[in-house]
């Protein structure tokens, strides 16, 4: 006598629905629209297999709708065998939308605010940070109490950020 399979147990059995196998390749496609946009240096960067970085050079050169949306299908189905995950990732942070960088700009803007509050804060960045150019980071704290303090636009403040992105090392 078989067991009965409980609800849950059946569902992880069936083969994806139909639905749900057009949207994935929808979001190939999608994803490879997206690709057409980027620059031949960030396709390198990505490291794509040959088929889809010629038939993305294809689709550069083509120029009439009809055979743009024929690549384009054609360029979702070579997405097929292309593991995307990597490939997404890359994509989210060149776009800047990546939850690491976000973090590291949260972190950036923390050191600025605490140096402009905190007397010991630019110390403890200079020992975490010890090529940071100290000179330039006092000069830029004191030029932006200042601007504070008579109300004029936050030129140092910016600046502060300015360098403090080049020196704290981005993820």
């Amino acid at each position: 006598m078989k067991p009965h399979n409980t609800p849950d147990e059946e569902l992880e059995e069936l083969p994806p629905s139909k639905t749900k196998i057009k949207k994935q390749m929808h979001d190939l496609r999608d994803l490879g629209k997206e690709l057409t946009e980027l620059s031949k240096d960030k396709w390198r960067e990505l490291d794509l297999p040959e088929s889809l970085f010629e038939a993305l050079v294809e689709y550069k050169r083509i120029s009439k709708f009809g055979a743009q949306k024929r690549q384009l299908q054609y360029i979702g189905k070579l997405m097929r065998d292309v593991e995307t995950a990597p490939i997404l990732a890359k994509m989210e942070i060149w776009s800047g939308n990546s939850r690491q960088h976000t973090a590291w700009l949260h972190q950036v803007e923390a050191w600025r605010d605490r140096m402009l509050e905190e007397p010991d804060a630019l110390t403890e960045f200079l020992t975490e940070h010890p090529e940071a150019d100290v000179q330039r980071l006092r000069t830029l704290i004191r030029n932006a109490l200042k601007e504070k303090e008579l109300n004029k636009p936050p030129k140092s403040y910016r600046e502060i950020f300015q360098l403090l992105r080049e020196i704290i090392p981005q993820p």
